[in-house]
């Protein structure tokens, strides 16, 4: 077993205990992601000089916040298909797979997932091995919603409720591995800010936890796909839109610039759902990027 995985293992066990709220899924999720020498220690991303670090107790806590804010817990939510999105969510990440011949404009993260975890020698179901191609088995969702009692789809929620450590560390390299990425694509005259602003929320526990949990949540900002009307809402976007205040730290000017940012894109939104239902709880859900001692008992 790999030094410091334990930890994460434990923390995942949270993941079964609460129910799942679609107003606060998420519709792009985790891409791919490095080995890293311990789980709670990643490697500096190249050039960056800014690496992700967490004692197994901030790592516990961290993990617990992604996985209530994901799926709230409920074992039920490990395989689910929001209504309004066209693909289903899986994983304590809810991860994105798309079925045959749907090209949607988020980046696609449950294949990796798998090739992740066979990477890891995670037993992966026959049937998911076999898969050719490769894509979701339920054309839309009304074809999920009638086979979601069938032995597959247990067998599937089965395979993710027993994997879950795997996938934390699918999200907490993926975090790591999006740092030089950003750092990279944001203007010239602007990089050493950026690369400023992530360094000094690399810095804390609760400011892993955002950088996590937001390119989990809402991806890079890299993707020309992931943009309405030209504009982005990913982790780029929400540096670029930062400004602190005097006395104010990081976090609190990452949270706010991210609600800004997570408006616009409800804003300039084509489906009204984003409006009158997501946005509410991805509010809700930035405000919970707060320090372990910050966070009221019970959130």
């Amino acid at each position: 077993m790999v030094k410091g995985f334990f930890p994460l293992i434990l923390l995942v066990s949270s993941v079964l205990l609460a129910g799942c709220d679609p107003g606060q899924q998420n519709e792009e999720t985790a891409e791919s992601g490095q080995p890293t020498e311990e789980a709670g220690t990643a490697a500096p991303a190249s050039g960056a000089d800014i690496s992700l670090a967490l004692k197994p107790a901030q790592m516990d806590w961290v993990g617990q916040k992604i996985f209530l804010n994901e799926c709230a817990g409920k074992l039920q939510c490990l395989v689910h298909w929001n209504e309004g999105e066209a693909f289903p969510s899986l994983g304590i990440g809810h991860f994105i797979w798309y079925p045959e011949g749907v090209d949607g404009r988020f980046v696609e993260s449950f294949p990796k997932l798998i090739q992740y975890m066979t990477q890891h020698q995670a037993s992966v179901p026959d049937w998911l091995v076999n898969l050719e191609p490769f894509d979701a088995p339920w054309p839309n969702r009304q074809a999920f919603l009638l086979t979601e009692d069938s032995t597959r789809v247990a067998e599937l929620r089965e395979f993710l409720a027993g994997t879950q450590g795997l996938q934390a560390e699918f999200i907490f390299r993926r975090a790591r591995e999006s740092l030089d990425k950003v750092i990279q694509a944001a203007p010239q005259d602007r990089r050493e800010e950026v690369r400023a602003m992530l360094a000094d929320l690399s810095s804390t526990p609760g400011g892993v936890y955002a950088l996590m949990d937001y390119v989990n949540f809402k991806g890079e900002g890299l993707a020309e796909t992931e943009r309405y009307q030209g504009e982005g809402w990913g982790l780029l976007q929400v540096l670029l839109n930062m400004e602190s205040e005097p006395d104010q730290t990081s976090l609190a000017a990452f949270r706010e610039a991210a609600g800004d940012v997570l408006t616009r894109r409800a804003l300039n939104a084509d489906n009204p759902i984003e409006r009158e239902r997501w946005l509410s709880g991805w509010l809700r859900r930035l405000d919970t990027y707060r320090e372990p001692s910050d966070t009221p008992e019970g959130t």
